[in-house]
């Protein structure tokens, strides 16, 4: 797949056209060699996740480690991520659901420093990934859904009973409400996935024309620096993205297990 993308571009470039592939850097490739990727082939989604582990390790392990009184940056950090986290699933989901604070905190880490470490130029992105985000949106699915049943048994069903509507009603909006929660995991990881993707794909765009003045200086005074303009600007945006897409996904996490732990509600 990589191969036809550059042998695409160099037919292109022949052609003395102007070429860029702003979707060859979600490309997966194997991290040595040209072969094909296989099922334990270690590729750049390989490493970049590693590296995001590592990056969570030195933040919230060997940060704190120490526990000075007076906590550093990283310590500040790491304990502001904690407390905010843990605020998020006791005021959404209630005390109740503080014993599964780890789970959701793992969770809220691993997407938020995997998209700043995706805004590294040269990096990998690998929450832009729908292999990715599903993964993590159907552990979530499959982890309320068992927390409902072990909790409540058959009556975790009253979550799609709506006992307040009219009677005649109730059927209707019990399939509405059935369909509507099967399709949490695909609604939960393609708004990440496709967030991210899209961001980074507007950045390649605009990073495509910066070149310009290299090759035409009288179009390319106007074109370069409103390029180079927009990418800072969208690059300032993206970085606020990371942290809000990895915020909705961790509060939409809080409310569903509020209603495996609470169906009646």
């Amino acid at each position: 797949m990589a191969t036809e993308a550059a042998n695409g571009a160099e037919h292109a470039e022949e052609a003395g056209g102007l070429v860029f592939h702003p979707m060859d850097q979600f490309i997966v490739k194997p991290l040595f060699g040209d072969g094909p990727v296989g099922m334990f082939t270690v590729t750049n989604v390989t490493l970049w996740m590693g590296l995001t582990i590592l990056a969570i390790i030195a933040l919230l392990v060997l940060a704190t480690s120490g526990r000075a009184t007076v906590p550093g940056r990283t310590q500040s950090i790491a304990e502001l991520a904690y407390g905010f986290i843990r605020k998020m699933v006791e005021d959404v989901a209630g005390k109740d659901a503080l014993p599964y604070f780890p789970y959701i905190m793992t969770l809220f880490m691993f997407i938020v420093v995997s998209n700043f470490l995706g805004l590294i130029p040269t990096a990998f992105t690998t929450t832009s990934h729908i292999a990715v985000t599903a993964i993590l949106a159907m552990a979530v699915f499959l982890t309320v859904t068992a927390i409902g049943f072990i909790k409540h048994g058959a009556g975790f069903l009253e979550l799609f009973w709506i006992s307040s509507a009219p009677l005649p009603l109730r059927p209707i909006l019990a399939l509405i409400e059935v369909i509507s929660y099967f399709v949490r995991p695909v609604s939960h990881s393609i708004r990440l996935a496709g967030n991210m993707m899209a961001g980074h794909a507007v950045i390649k765009v605009f990073a495509a024309f910066a070149p310009l003045i290299l090759g035409s200086i009288g179009l390319g005074l106007i074109v370069t620096p409103l390029s180079i303009l927009a990418i800072t600007a969208i690059y300032a945006l993206e970085v606020l993205v990371a942290f809000i897409q990895a915020y909705v996904f961790t509060i939409l996490t809080c409310v569903y297990l509020r209603d495996a732990l609470h169906p009646h509600h």
